[in-house]
């Protein structure tokens, strides 16, 4: 052994061994996991039996063409991810853009937007939890301290509310992301394209279309990207203020997944996961050869 060594000392080889622990720990606990899930997919088990029926493609059929609280779950976190798309990225952006101009306590700003992208988001969902409270919650305490009444309701349970509420929870935990990113994109342009689109006599708004915005196409797709897989993944924030509910008006596919799991449906849970999976990743495929051809364009 020792003499082994002595010969693969110095050669490139050698090199590799440094990261065997890491390669293991990746072989067993993310790349087995993940390619068995397409093996347990096909299977009815509960997870925990030493039998296992195998079920072909009856899982997937099941979830295509006759779950329908699963296409629920599906339009619900589509319904958020469009709203943060938009309206999370476009305030993002807002910010990033004021800030990078050289605003009045930038370097507060940066603290302050990336505060709430770091905390838990049970945490995060319980804070909001307390505050949408119908009876004793913050929020509607200050509104009958405004005198509008006649807005309070419980924001949280009424289904008129209830899905727009909880996107609002997310987008205030996940500008922050966007923001960062942004604002990484914005400082990394020359100062010197600015100059001499002004010295060519652009105003700000032609500067910000016709420099900016061109030279921010991968940052933007970039995080349109996570936006979309963050979203489409939202768990923790669900499940720490309305359970899914009222009803299914609130069902996001994390949570019917989990849901399956724990019902003992494992093999049923891991065929979701992988028409969820494929999904996502045929939407970000999508979305990036668009932005490539926009971009060409």
């Amino acid at each position: 052994m020792k003499k082994w060594l002595a010969i693969t000392r110095g050669h490139p080889i050698s090199n590799y061994f440094f990261i065997l622990p890491a390669l293991g720990m990746f072989l067993t606990f993310s790349l087995y996991p993940y390619f068995d899930v397409f093996r347990l997919s096909v299977l009815s088990w509960d997870g925990i039996a030493l039998s296992k029926q195998f079920v072909g493609l009856a899982n997937y059929t099941d979830i295509l063409f006759n779950n329908e609280s699963w296409w629920i779950s599906f339009r619900n976190a589509g319904y958020i991810t469009i709203l943060a798309l938009t309206f999370q990225n476009g305030l993002a952006l807002v910010l990033a853009w004021l800030v990078d101009r050289g605003a009045r306590g930038a370097q507060a700003y940066r603290s302050i937007y990336f505060l709430p992208p770091i905390i838990s988001g049970i945490v995060v969902g319980l804070i909001w939890y307390w505050i949408l409270q119908p009876d004793y919650g913050l929020f509607n305490s200050l509104l009958s301290q405004l005198g509008l009444e006649r807005w309070q309701r419980a924001w949280l349970n009424d289904p008129d509310t209830a899905l727009t509420t909880l996107a609002m929870i997310h987008m205030w935990r996940g500008f922050g992301w966007g923001f960062i990113i942004l604002l990484a994109g914005l400082q990394g342009i020359s100062r010197d394209l600015y100059e001499a689109a002004r010295v060519d006599g652009a105003g700000e708004w032609r500067i910000f279309w016709k420099v900016t915005v061109p030279l921010m196409v991968p940052v933007f797709v970039l995080v349109s990207v996570l936006t979309i897989l963050g979203t489409m993944q939202i768990y923790d924030i669900v499940i720490t203020t309305t359970k899914g509910g009222p009803g299914y008006h609130t069902e996001v596919p994390m949570k019917r997944i989990i849901d399956e799991i724990t019902s003992a449906r494992l093999g049923y849970a891991c065929a979701q996961g992988v028409v969820f999976g494929m999904i996502l990743f045929f939407v970000s495929i999508v979305q990036i050869q668009l932005s490539k051809r926009a971009k060409v364009d």
